[in-house]
């Protein structure tokens, strides 16, 4: 698999992801080939370019990509082509990485963490199945120009075709199967005609799986009823723009972006990356929440590697490290014991030793 921690803290939470990689891996007796890269503003001062053909290729090649996070103030100024930004799509794109699979869930020690009242929150456990490498991000044309009269302007196409939209939602209806069998689809099929198409495919796809219940909502109300009643959520499918603005609302519910993970699946392989970016106010001060990291990790077992008892080692050893009061600097508490980003990785491994000791 390839390695690539990106930049600002991206290098000190995948320094904890891959330690508990390697360890949870050696327990399952699963070999690793870790293969390092870079991407993102880093591979621009090492390449030229935030995605390198030789990086893609190599990720290609991978069973799993690790990813940190890309992005930088120094390249805040930049022509979008050499911006970490450009890497990261053009990953999603060359690998295919269709679905882009973000669970939310409230865990029960970072129930003050939460923005909202623990009654509204506390029952919260969903997953946002989001389409990855379509719509607006992709769309052609693109770019800026001159009208006729001479006034600047720029330009954006969202697009889907049917097949894109088959595929990310069959995955969210099968993903569905596996939980409590709800999809909520949203899309504004009230003002565009692309969300018209989405909400056709998506009434076709459900007739294969009768067994789950669907409903669609317009997105500016799915953005309220995640706050009012986020219970209500078990699954949300939704296409790349709209799902890249409501998964970051849900990552709030948690109580910190850095409490959650991803996994961006396609026909290319998987990537799985902590949902929140590369902070590079805080980069290599020992302050940034792995958890996210290592619960990436813990969906790459799953997804990946297929074996789900290891995954649910790795997050009952994040639950057991939180209810022990362990808490970085982004998870408040009253009552806590404060540790950098090393120091989480390491009590979360003290606690895979303790749930389940080396040796099968």
């Amino acid at each position: 698999m390839t390695v690539l921690p990106g930049d600002g803290i991206g290098p000190e939470v995948v320094g904890a992801g891959v330690s508990i990689l390697e360890e949870v891996a050696r327990r399952y007796s699963i070999s690793l080939l870790l293969d390092r890269d870079d991407i993102g503003w880093a591979a621009v001062r090492r390449y030229g370019v935030p995605l390198a053909d030789e990086t893609l290729d190599r990720v290609k090649k991978s069973d799993a990509v690790l990813l940190g996070a890309v992005g930088g103030a120094e390249a805040e100024s930049k022509d979008f082509a050499i911006r970490p930004e450009a890497g990261l799509l053009a990953l999603r794109k060359g690998m295919d990485l269709y679905a882009n699979l973000r669970p939310v869930r409230v865990l029960p020690p970072l129930l003050d963490a939460s923005p909202l009242k623990p009654e509204i929150v506390g029952a919260t456990d969903l997953l946002v199945v989001r389409e990855l490498v379509g719509g607006i991000y992709f769309g052609e044309p693109r770019g800026r120009d001159r009208t006729e009269q001479g006034e600047e302007r720029a330009l954006n196409t969202m697009v889907y075709t049917v097949p894109q939209i088959e595929r990310v939602v069959r995955m969210a209806f099968s993903l569905a199967m596996g939980r409590r069998k709800r999809v909520i689809s949203v899309d504004k099929a009230n003002v565009l005609d692309v969300s018209l198409l989405w909400r056709e495919v998506v009434t076709r796809i459900h007739e294969e799986f009768p067994e789950v219940e669907l409903d669609h909502q317009y997105v500016d109300n799915c953005a309220m009823q995640l706050i009012r009643a986020p219970e209500q959520f078990d699954v949300i499918v939704t296409g790349n723009l709209f799902g890249d603005i409501l998964s970051d609302e849900a990552a709030v519910l948690a109580g910190s972006i850095g409490m959650l993970p991803s996994a961006s699946l396609g026909t290319g392989g998987a990537m799985y990356e902590p949902v929140h970016g590369s902070a590079p106010d805080i980069a290599g001060q020992d302050k940034a929440n792995p958890l996210a990291t290592i619960l990436s990790v813990a969906m790459m077992f799953r997804h990946t590697f297929g074996i789900g008892e290891a995954g649910d080692l790795i997050e009952q050893a994040v639950l057991s490290t939180l209810e022990k009061g362990v808490r970085t600097p982004d998870l408040h508490a009253e009552e806590a014991r404060y540790v950098g980003t090393r120091a989480m990785g390491e009590c979360v491994l003290e606690e895979i030793d303790r749930i389940r000791p080396d040796g099968r």
